[in-house]
């Protein structure tokens, strides 16, 4: 295997939504600017690292049909954070959703600068889906970015390279280590600031579609909460994990609902055709928690009100899944189409993904972690619900002025160190300007990579695998159904008990401790080992989460039958994590203060 050092100013790992738009922002590095033709020659040097490519990568891979997150003709994005807050029963970051829809209609003009095309009416206006969305004909929007990034001459932009730790001394970040999927190649990257933009954790649970299909789920099976573990191991703070995502979709294809909920009007209704969203209430978790219970109680199968549509809003249906959700359009076109066929529905496994909740890193209002040098934006980026595409963009920009902004202050200082004039503040020789990546950690990231690595045959890896071993795919499937059946997955229609967590912890560890055996064949099949060793990173952290809130403030999200009611007395609160001495520390943090519109860390 080669060994490849690299040094850049700013390293972002993940070309998603996120990453694609903060490398857009920093390139530019100037208010105002907001694509290649403008830059004015700045020679801050970016690096772009994704595990796949970034034409095609992270959530918007294959497209999507509306922008969920705008501020629509007559609101204000005082209301959407009061949207988002009550979504999530006031356990947000005020801050944070101030920042982000500040920018949504600023970024989405910019994406349709870039090419985007955005669905408009007669009069010259987007067409609404809803009260704060618009639809967009978006299968080609990942393409989009990817083009906008790749047109900036000091942005390079390494395709199918897995990132699988960071190198951090004295919590300050200075860089991260990968492999190339596809050239035997060990990059050891430094940099002076560093962007997480890999997005949430998908494959912690056993999924609707268990075995061959197992992939076949609502969020992108490819985000193994990576960054995530990578975090959670150097001791950074995190946020909220007990608020986990369960999606509600179409049965067997998983396609999205909010299509047909807010574009055709469809109802949730039971097998007695009655109207239930409106008793349990219509938040998202109380959407995915009514068809729960309905089903639980006898009324099952649950369906959204479909027949009796239009022509007109049938045609539109099949237009839009055609696009996002071919496989929904196929199944219609087979089994009878929305307007002869309600269409059944079920919640998705849970996943943690902070751009639906208000799970992820704790960040400041700058997108800072608690680790020095380090940004998060997107769905790995916790306290803003409801961020969805326009959020993600927003974060990205916002963490990569950010990072800029720290990385001109090395410079300065390290010009102060240069020239020995005096500085103001504290003694610069204490701080860590861009320390080097020593040989030793090299050396000791490459011998763990190889340790997965058999002997080398004819440019080829043999499995050191013994006959009835352990596989990537059976101890996966071994960390989902410990999940699924003890830390509130489908199998207990999303409840749990103290007990239950507690043998879920057990059973993690022990599957965490089998890793070490696993062998792979090349470097694509020790990716596959890093990813299960980032789930099972994560999965410990959800229970810890899980275990802390000690009430259901969530249905279904964290349905707790120790304790079944909301305690606004005493969890009224964040409940944070931190990895110290090798255990996972709980920390209650007070709710920010109502309207505060700026959080620094209190180091």
């Amino acid at each position: 295997m080669k060994i490849e050092r690299l040094k850049t100013d700013l390293l972002i790992i993940g070309g998603g939504t996120a990453g694609c738009y903060a490398a857009i922002t920093a390139a530019s590095n100037a208010d105002g600017v907001q694509d290649a033709a403008e830059n004015k020659g700045v020679c801050l040097k970016i690096l772009v690292v994704e595990k796949a490519n970034i034409k095609r990568s992270g959530c918007l891979a294959a497209g999507v049909n509306a922008l969920n997150a705008y501020i629509t003709e007559g609101r204000t994005p005082r209301d959407y954070v009061e949207y988002a807050k009550k979504d999530a029963n006031g356990i947000v970051r005020e801050d944070l959703l101030y920042s982000i829809s500040e920018k949504f209609n600023e970024v989405t003009a910019h994406l349709e600068k870039l090419g985007l095309v955005i669905l408009k009416d007669k009069d010259g206006k987007y067409v609404m889906r809803g009260n704060r969305n618009i639809k967009i004909n978006g299968e080609n929007i990942k393409p989009i970015l990817a083009d906008a990034v790749k047109k900036f001459p000091n942005v390079t932009v390494l395709n199918h390279v897995n990132i699988f730790d960071f190198s951090v001394h004295d919590n300050r970040i200075d860089g991260a280590f990968g492999f190339g999927i596809e050239n035997d190649t060990f990059y050891a990257i430094e940099a002076g600031a560093v962007i997480i933009a890999t997005g949430g954790a998908a494959g912690l649970y056993r999924p609707n579609n268990p075995g061959f299909s197992r992939h076949k789920m609502w969020y992108p099976p490819f985000n193994t909460g990576a960054g995530y573990a990578m975090g959670i191991r150097h001791g950074a703070e995190m946020t909220t994990f007990e608020m986990r995502f369960i999606a509600l979709r179409c049965k067997d294809t998983i396609a999205p609902t909010g299509t047909l909920a807010q574009g055709v009007g469809a109802k949730q209704v039971n097998a007695l055709g009655e109207v239930y969203e409106t008793k349990y209430g219509i938040s998202t978790s109380e959407r995915v928690y009514g068809t729960v219970a309905e089903n639980l109680e006898g009324r099952g199968p649950c369906y959204l009100r479909t027949v009796g549509i239009t022509p007109e809003q049938e045609e539109s249906l099949l237009k839009a899944y055609l696009n996002m959700a071919p496989s929904q359009t196929i199944r219609w076109i087979e089994n009878g189409t929305p307007s002869k066929a309600n269409v059944e529905i079920e919640g998705t496994e849970p996943y943690i993904v902070g751009g639906h909740t208000a799970s992820g890193y704790w960040v400041d209002t700058k997108r800072a972690t608690t680790i020095e040098g380090l940004y998060a934006a997107g769905d790995v980026a916790g306290g803003a619900p409801q961020k969805y595409v326009t959020g993600a963009l927003a974060e990205g920009e916002i963490a990569a002025k950010s990072a800029v902004e720290y990385i001109e202050s090395l410079s300065a200082l390290r010009l102060i160190r240069q020239t020995h004039q005096p500085a103001q503040g504290p003694d610069i020789s204490s701080v860590n300007l861009l320390e080097k990546i020593s040989e030793g950690e090299v050396a000791e990231h490459v011998a763990e990579i190889k340790k997965f690595l058999g002997k080398r045959v004819n440019n080829t890896f043999e499995k050191a695998r013994d006959e009835g071993g352990d596989t990537v795919e059976h101890l996966e499937e071994e960390m989902q159904t410990v999940m699924d059946a003890f830390a509130g997955g489908i199998k207990t229609g999303y409840r749990y008990s103290e007990n239950q967590l507690a043998v879920a912890l057990e059973e993690i560890k022990k599957i965490e401790a089998r890793t070490d055996s696993l062998r792979a064949a090349d470097l694509q099949e020790v990716m596959y080992i890093y990813e299960l060793k980032e789930r099972l990173t994560v999965c410990k952290s959800v229970i810890a989460h899980l275990a802390a809130r000690h009430e259901t403030r969530w249905h279904s999200f964290a349905e707790n039958l120790d304790y079944p009611e909301k305690d606004n007395e005493h969890f009224r609160k964040y409940v944070n994590s931190r990895l110290e001495n090798g255990q996972i520390k709980i920390i209650l943090r007070e709710l920010t203060a109502e309207g505060q519109r700026n959080y620094e860390h209190q180091h």
